[in-house]
């Protein structure tokens, strides 16, 4: 059937843009040369920024934007610009700091309006259609009636702008500090929900990047309290309904302060980390249900958000034929229909109760238990149950299967596939399972072949055999961190020496040398947007901590000196914030415990190196970065270190090595012996 209207968001390959190409508003993809053509024509813009899962985005296209009468307005008075914020992160900053700036609540859908040349002057997130014609239209007279004062309100905001994306200023020298750490930390713990782990409070968001510093924290000072915190928390999260108890994978966050809502839709970036939360909690918890979560979230990865090629796609929709979590809730009758003699076992497994419930005789799955505690009280063995779930999961799934699907974001962003490579791998350190090797492999290799160039540039974004959009500092940072632990446990030093270029690259192109920081952009003095520093960690790290991170690693793994300096110094740019939000670095308090904490390397020399890596992945060991190698090569860490015959395991400390040993448990001891006594 023909469409009514067609925009110029048709030729575009996200799908949140897509999906707009048929409003009656006569929308634009943003480009710098769309901005600077509108200078001439001295016409505001409207610049509306939003995500394919972002339910209230949807909520307000259907409201307004598909609506004729607004859509005039709006074509009348403005250049109507769309923008997915996931394929252009650097427009979504800019114009999310201006709302901040103006005293605002930031949010999706992000709708500003800006002077001729991109410059803002009005912003807020989603508005009801009255209120929306009334505030565009107020805003479109006062332009047309006061230019000069508009244009001084957008110059004092442009100037707020620069401001905040400069860095903080270090009038003093701050190293890393264990004091610094400790107080960060305990003030943190003042914020800790005990009884439903996350943060106190609602909504909660599983906030990955924290979980996986206190983790580290609380390991390598033997912190009981902020172990068993991090335990509580990747339990509550795996039992709750942010967890989908019959498909696997995690919803973005949950409204409620008990995880039992989720807000549905499903990011890949969450995912990606949690997979590596929860293989990391394995080693150390040795939990089987850390072990389902993890497998789960896996096979959901590769049946739902997996292209042809190994690429995955952005995120699922927590909309479905029309209804929020319509694909993921029950109904009771639906569910003895499913799993029929065995719904009273069910229920009270899955809380199909007043627990569970929703809304309009909707059911939420969700646990109050592990399966292996639960089948103690009914007097199950373990395997047992664990089968009993397994045929049960199986069930749901095909009845699911046929429901009418949540929209899918097809698009395949770099750094967010490098999370699931970094998930994969530490997956396969946990559980030695060849699968998640093979994965992150594919994955990796998709990204050398189809969005790299050969100088190393990345692209951000890809879709169906083509790629946009230049790369983001968070797309080089995660790439080369995914590329290190890809060396680490493959042993290919192709993977090292890509990580290496890469690094190399982001140095010439997006390296400040007088704050000692990475651009989020490259630098380029005629881009229409202010760059910025990215240095607060979200729900995905800083792009800065985590090249912050590599610049380490890769001292360590190449023996270059002038690489910790450039940490150090980046370092110092959040040192002295750690104490009051550490919460917000997060990633950089990593770094902080890798150079204030006994740090090793680990080297494996001989034809036994792999089998005795996986030995040692048997123990949660944060403090290491591993290298081991079957064969002789030329990196530094392995010249001189073969011996015939021999597999040896040297443990080192930046490159200053004891006496090497044979055996795994030896190794073991060295570095937690050396950990009590660093």
């Amino acid at each position: 059937m023909e469409k009514k209207y067609t925009n110029a968001l048709i030729h575009s390959s996200s799908p949140y843009l897509l999906q707009h190409a048929h409003n009656p508003v006569n929308w634009q993809p943003w480009s710098d040369d769309l901005i600077k053509r509108a200078g001439k024509e001295k016409k505001l813009l409207l610049v509306s920024i939003g995500y394919a899962a972002c339910h209230w985005c949807h909520v307000m296209e259907h409201e307004s934007f598909e609506d004729e009468t607004v859509a005039r307005t709006m074509n009348e008075n403005f250049i109507c610009i769309k923008v997915d914020r996931e394929e252009r992160p650097d427009v979504d900053q800019y114009y999310m700091t201006a709302v901040h700036l103006m005293g605002l609540q930031g949010g999706w859908p992000l709708n500003v309006i800006a002077l001729p040349d991109g410059r803002p002057v009005w912003g807020g997130t989603y508005f009801p259609k009255e209120t929306w014609v009334k505030t565009i239209s107020s805003v479109a007279s006062f332009w047309n009636e006061n230019s000069e004062k508009t244009i001084e309100y957008a110059e004092n905001l442009q100037h707020g702008i620069k401001r905040a994306s400069l860095p903080v200023e270090t009038e003093n020298v701050i190293p890393a500090t264990r004091q610094i750490i400790a107080r960060g930390v305990e003030s943190w713990k003042e914020n800790f929900d005990y009884e439903n782990g996350g943060r106190n409070g609602y909504p909660k968001f599983p906030m990955p990047v924290n979980l996986n510093f206190l983790f580290f924290f609380g390991k390598m000072k033997k912190d009981n309290q902020v172990l068993d915190f991090v335990k509580l928390t990747l339990e509550k999260m795996a039992r709750g309904g942010i967890y989908d108890q019959a498909g696997g994978g995690f919803a973005r966050y949950s409204v409620d302060e008990k995880w039992k809502v989720p807000h549905f839709e499903k990011m890949l970036y969450d995912n990606g980390q949690l997979i590596s939360i929860y293989s990391k909690a394995y080693q150390h918890f040795k939990s089987y249900e850390f072990k389902s979560v993890v497998y789960e979230t896996v096979e959901f990865l590769e049946r739902e958000l997996m292209d042809n090629s190994g690429a995955f796609y952005s995120s699922l929709d927590a909309d479905s034929d029309g209804e929020e979590g319509k694909f993921y809730v029950w109904k009771k009758e639906e569910l003895k229909e499913i799993v029929q003699e065995d719904f009273e076992l069910f229920s009270a497994y899955f809380n199909v109760n007043s627990k569970g419930f929703w809304e309009r005789g909707n059911y939420i799955l969700l646990r109050e238990s592990g399966p292996d505690e639960f089948a103690g009280k009914i007097g199950l063995s373990p395997s047992d149950f664990q089968k009993k779930i397994s045929g049960w999961k199986e069930l749901l799934l095909g009845y699911r299967s046929k429901r009418i699907r949540p929209g899918l974001d097809d698009k395949t962003l770099a750094s967010w596939n490098a999370l699931v490579i970094q998930g994969l791998s530490d997956a396969f350190k946990a559980f030695g399972d060849d699968r998640f090797k093979n994965l992150a492999l594919k994955n990796a290799r998709f990204i050398i072949e189809n969005m790299m160039k050969k100088d190393g540039m990345l692209f951000h974004t890809w879709k169906k055999g083509k790629h946009s959009v230049n790369g983001f500092l968070e797309d080089y940072a995660l790439v080369i961190q995914s590329f290190i632990s890809l060396f680490e446990i493959s042993g290919e030093p192709a993977w090292l020496k890509s990580a290496g270029a890469l690094l190399e690259y982001s140095l010439e192109h997006f390296y400040d040398e007088t704050s000692g920081l990475f651009y989020f952009s490259e630098k380029n003095a005629n881009a229409v947007l202010t760059n910025h520093f990215q240095n607060e960690d979200n729900v995905i790290p800083a792009a800065n901590s985590v090249m912050a991170n590599n610049l380490h690693a890769l001292y360590l793994l190449l023996g270059k000196p002038a690489y910790l300096t450039k940490a150090k110094k980046m370092l110092y740019h959040v040192t002295p914030q750690f104490s009051k939000f550490p919460q917000a670095f997060a990633n950089w308090g990593n770094l902080m415990l890798k150079l204030t904490e006994p740090y090793f390397e680990v080297v494996f020399c001989g034809e036994d190196a792999q089998r005795k890596f996986l030995e040692m992945q048997a123990t949660f060991l944060p403090h290491v970065v591993w290298a081991f190698s079957v064969n002789k090569n030329n990196l530094p860490l392995f010249k001189g270190r073969f011996v015939p015959g021999k597999t040896l395991i040297y443990v080192c400390r930046e490159g200053a090595c004891q006496l090497p040993v044979e055996s795994p448990d030896e190794a073991i001891k060295m570095l937690v012996g050396n950990n009590e006594n660093g």
